[in-house]
């Protein structure tokens, strides 16, 4: 049974600043480190939402940064000279925001230019495909387009929709990618409710 605690708009306020700092230690470990990265998922959509539109942006609870499989060890060493501690569970690479913290308190890794799971359609887009932004590195808006097409989860799907009702993404697009991924977005214009 669940035990409920008092609604607290601190506790709110305060979980989404823990992300955002979250990526900007990230973000400044990496830079000074010179590795390449690009911040991908949620925060990524976040960052192109607001560029439009900051009353559309949706919190995140985690930070995923996109990095070279290779570039790992380095990674590491930066993250840890930041506070983090690295750990590998069920089948991910994750930079824990502490000894103590939870798997939810943390900076997700994915690698680039390999596929996420192997029934992906693709594999994920190289860090060179990313764009500065406030001394953050973003995944471009077509290739992170493509990352969220390529997964399709609920989340995805939603990430894109805010995309879509915000004009980021139109009828253009579809012709942007393969099979089965222009079938996916085009279903997404076509329908957007589901």
């Amino acid at each position: 049974m669940v035990t409920y605690g008092e609604i607290s708009w601190e506790r709110m306020i305060g979980a989404v600043e823990k992300v955002r700092l979250r990526l900007q230690r990230t973000a400044a470990a990496l830079n000074e480190a010179h590795i390449p990265y690009a911040l991908v998922g949620g925060n990524a959509v976040a960052a192109w939402v607001s560029r439009v539109d900051e009353a559309a942006v949706r919190n995140t609870r985690d930070v995923d940064i996109l990095i070279r499989r290779s570039d790992l060890p380095a990674v590491t060493t930066a993250m840890v000279s930041a506070g983090f501690v690295y750990r590998h569970a069920a089948g991910i690479d994750m930079f824990l925001d502490g000894p103590e913290a939870k798997a939810r308190d943390a900076v997700h890794v994915v690698f680039a230019n390999e596929k996420v799971r192997q029934e992906y359609a693709l594999p994920t887009p190289g860090v060179e495909e990313a764009e500065l932004s406030n001394d953050v590195l973003v995944l471009s808006l077509e290739s992170l387009v493509r990352m969220k097409l390529t997964s399709f989860r609920d989340k995805d799907r939603t990430h894109l929709r805010d995309l879509i009702e915000l004009e980021m993404v139109d009828n253009t697009w579809p012709h942007r990618f393969q099979s089965p991924l222009s079938e996916r977005l085009q279903e997404l214009l076509d329908n957007p409710e589901g």
